[in-house]
């Protein structure tokens, strides 16, 4: 197994431009996640009902596909070991199903609906081949708790900047300088598809990953794959609340677009809240490390589930009494974003925790199977949120480019906006103060163990 697991620094080279990929990666699924279901519905001109079908059953089938590639990567073996065949395979492949995607064959009807529905399967499927063995590779960098922290940041920082700064802040303005339409829509799609190809090569020429025959390793079966999830009690809790927390943020990030063009009645409200919201949860990034370490992981958490309660409620009122003062929405997206920072950091630490907890409890480390279903988690919320939203505008008589849409259009989207994402992410911390075990404390004693197992398999 590949590894350089030890409590030396990370290389400033290794971290940094590792890292650096994330720019690339979550540029292409920032434009998927903001921007796919107003391209098919205001661009393509599909029902919103029936893309929020699609976006449920894509997500629905990547749930088991997650779990299947992270089983595939966490068997493999060859002589670049098992992350980076995988990564380099599934950005050059998701990158051409990117740019089709975002390509107008001029259909219409079932053959339009055929083509979205086949599209769109395909498009997670070939991220799932790049996204788990990237994160999956976190772990193996360091097992020192502050220099992990700092690890588990770096890339999430790269990849706040592309999807929230760059893609939700200025994706609207990116679009229409680039032709407006479907064809600003595709000339940006195919500027994503570059940079991702660009940055994973960097990040991939820079990593050296060696190989430990200490650390425990075993080929599993797809059965195998829920075997350990149900003997590791510790994952099941993170995945829980994580699931949770990112209900929350999908529900913003899918109904954002909505919210700013009609309930504020200005769609470029959308930069000032993501702008000002990217550059706070970068922020929030940044300083997770040093929250973690002065005060506690425990209290990251906290802040992460408190300040988008407060934020989204600023939201709400400010959409209320002054739906277009660009202050009140900013600031409200500093607070949200604030706390969903936190979140992204706490979170990717939980999961290298739980691979740590895995191998202490059950003998054996499958890193690809744990960070699978964060992927799972991701797009499985996006599909939930995808299909209320779709159902909700449905019901509500939402009337596609049109200014004039009914009060309870309006406010369905203010509920799922701000209320929803609120609840559920105070919610997520309930979960956390119950069920996670792993503190700081408790994983010294775990990687204190670990070591030692393979100090005597050495010997």
């Amino acid at each position: 197994m590949e590894t350089n697991n030890s409590r030396e620094k990370v290389p400033g080279r290794v971290k940094y431009t590792f890292a650096f990929g994330a720019l690339g990666k979550d540029l292409i699924y920032g434009m998927i996640a903001t921007f796919s279901m107003i391209y098919f519905t205001d661009i393509l001109k599909v029902s919103p009902a029936f893309i929020g079908i699609v976006f449920f059953a894509a997500k629905l089938w990547d749930a088991f596909n997650d779990l299947f590639m992270g089983m595939i990567v966490d068997n493999t073996r060859s002589r670049w070991g098992k992350f980076v065949p995988w990564l380099v395979i599934g950005t050059l492949i998701n990158s051409v199903v990117f740019v089709i995607l975002f390509t107008d064959f001029h259909l219409s009807g079932n053959a339009l609906c055929v083509f979205v529905a086949v599209i769109y399967v395909a498009w997670g499927m070939t991220y799932t081949i790049m996204d788990i063995p990237y994160w999956s590779i976190i772990p193996n960098l360091t097992s020192d708790p502050r220099e992990r922290e700092v690890v588990s940041v770096l890339p999430r920082i790269f990849a706040s900047l592309g999807q929230s700064l760059i893609i939700a802040g200025f994706g609207v303005q990116i679009i229409g300088a680039l032709g407006g339409g479907y064809i600003g829509y595709h000339r940006f799609a195919m500027f994503i598809a570059g940079m991702f190809i660009f940055t994973i090569g960097v990040a991939v020429f820079n990593l050296k990953l060696k190989d430990d025959g200490n650390v425990p390793s075993e080929k599993i079966s797809f059965k195998g794959v829920f075997s350990i999830i149900r003997q590791n009690d510790q994952l099941q809790s993170a995945v829980g609340l994580i699931l949770l927390y990112n209900v929350g943020i999908q529900f913003i990030m899918g109904v954002a677009v909505y919210y700013f063009t009609y309930v504020c009645g200005n769609a470029g409200m959308l930069s000032a809240f993501m702008i000002s919201a990217s550059i706070a949860e970068v922020v929030g990034l940044i300083i997770f490390p040093k929250v973690a370490a002065r005060l506690s992981r425990k209290v990251s958490f906290l802040l992460a589930c408190t300040l988008p309660f407060v934020g989204l409620a600023l939201l709400l009122a400010v959409g209320f009494v002054c739906p277009e003062n660009i202050v009140l929405t900013a600031i409200s997206g500093i607070i949200v974003k604030t706390g969903t920072g936190l979140e992204l950091g706490c979170a990717t630490v939980f999961l290298s925790d739980v691979v740590d907890y895995g191998e202490y409890k059950l003998g054996t480390r499958n890193e690809s199977v744990v960070f699978s279903l964060q992927t799972l988690i991701v797009k499985f919320t996006a599909a939930l949120t995808s299909l209320f939203i779709g159902f909700a505008l449905q019901q509500t008589g939402y009337i596609p480019n049109s200014p004039d849409q009914s009060m309870l259009t309006m406010n369905s989207i203010r509920v799922l906006m701000c209320a929803v994402p609120a609840l559920s992410m105070l919610t997520a911390y309930v979960i956390y103060k119950k069920a996670y075990k792993l503190s700081d404390s408790f994983m010294k004693q775990v990687i204190e163990t670990i070591q030692e197992r393979r100090f005597n398999a050495e010997a």
